[in-house]
């Protein structure tokens, strides 16, 4: 009989997704005979059983389209909000799996995706994963769906900026998306030609931040830019973070757990206008005149590349093969330029992050680009 394949899309929308949709459903449809439901947003299409068959006409014409033609959602299986309830529902959405005789379930996202498949699979579920996140913080992946787009739209926002920071002699703070990882912010710094770049692996002294920028100024050069992670923190607040974490990592019973767990959003709020509150801080230190620009969800939107279409197109299609294989229980990752199976285990609750000696890093420090530190 031909296989029958669930497919979601998870987390924050991300150009490429319709893509890896279509490259997804054609090779299935049109090598395998293969049968295709979409979920609708996200897990809670799954446990909703809200459906919609992903056939040719269903496919045709999507390939530019940014976001996802199936909608998407942050919602977890086992703590899904329902009514004024949070309930676990991964029985429901295993019931539904068997419902709608599916033989896999591909669920397209980033780490909290990865995460949340990985419990599936643990239920008994045939599961594969593709990774997407324009924050590139997947990991066992060397690219991410949807992360070229997104630097592309970062960089040229900071290419649009030199201009008014030379024209007006100003520092511009351009806060760039990310989450807990710079592969964004030092991307689109090198790029763009950003003076100074703050990332989340190296935590910053805003007294050094000054002093390089009045070096700057002194030397004749009376404007800046200055490309800000929205994860970038001083040392003296990732230490209080990494604290945090540690008393939640360490946490015996339940309710130590859930109340270091409120201490970390207390902290992630705290940090929401951080870029803001920098800005006053350097703008106090050197008597310059600052402005923050934020970026916000105009990086996620949008046309995708032809980097990102094709990427998505290649997964897709290979997660089709794989299938009719009956190869689960992996992540489709990228490797140089052809890719490799991941066991999802190694996937799941782990975050790629810039290491030190990273190459963008090392191009970042010969050309005299000050990091923070």
């Amino acid at each position: 009989m031909n296989k029958c394949i669930g497919v979601l899309t998870s987390g924050g929308d991300n150009p490429g997704l319709n893509a890896a949709l279509r490259g997804l459903g054609k090779a299935a449809i049109g090598n395998y005979g293969m049968h295709v439901i979409g979920f609708k947003d996200g897990f809670r299409g799954l446990a909703n059983n809200h459906t919609i068959r992903l056939d040719e006409p269903a496919l045709s014409g999507i390939l530019t389209l940014g976001g996802t033609i199936l909608g998407t959602s942050r919602d977890k299986p086992h703590r899904m909000v329902v009514g004024d309830k949070t309930m676990d529902m991964t029985d429901v959405i295993v019931e539904n799996y068997n419902r709608n005789h599916l033989d896999v379930l591909v669920c397209i996202g980033g780490g909290g995706t990865q995460k949340n498949a990985f419990r599936l699979m643990e239920k008994g579920l045939n599961i594969i994963t593709l990774p997407k996140t324009i924050d590139n913080d997947v990991a066992m992946t060397d690219v991410t769906i949807g992360f070229d787009t997104a630097l592309s739209i970062a960089t040229d926002a900071i290419d649009r900026l030199h201009s008014t920071a030379h024209s007006h002699h100003r520092i511009i703070l351009v806060e760039i998306m990310g989450h807990k990882a710079g592969w964004l912010a030092l991307g689109a710094g090198l790029a763009g030609g950003a003076d100074i770049i703050l990332i989340p692996e190296i935590p910053y002294d805003a007294n050094n931040i000054a002093n390089a920028i009045v070096r700057r100024f002194r030397k004749g050069k009376r404007f800046s830019i200055v490309a800000v992670a929205e994860g970038a923190r001083s040392v003296e607040d990732a230490d209080i973070l990494r604290i945090a974490e540690e008393k939640k990592k360490n946490a015996k019973t339940k309710k130590d757990k859930e109340l270091a767990e409120a201490d970390l959003n207390i902290l992630q709020k705290q940090h929401a206008d951080n870029t803001v509150r920098l800005a006053n801080q350097l703008q106090s230190l050197t008597g310059l005149d600052f402005r923050v620009t934020i970026l916000g969800y105009i990086q996620r939107g949008g046309i995708p590349s032809a980097n990102d279409r094709l990427l998505a197109t290649r997964l897709g299609a290979e997660c089709a093969d794989l299938i009719q294989q009956g190869k689960y229980g992996v992540m489709v990752s990228v490797k140089g330029n052809g890719s490799e199976l991941v066991p999802l285990d190694q996937v799941a609750g782990k975050r790629k992050t810039i290491p030190l000696d990273h190459e963008w890093i090392k191009s970042a420090q010969k050309l005299d680009i000050f990091l923070g530190n």
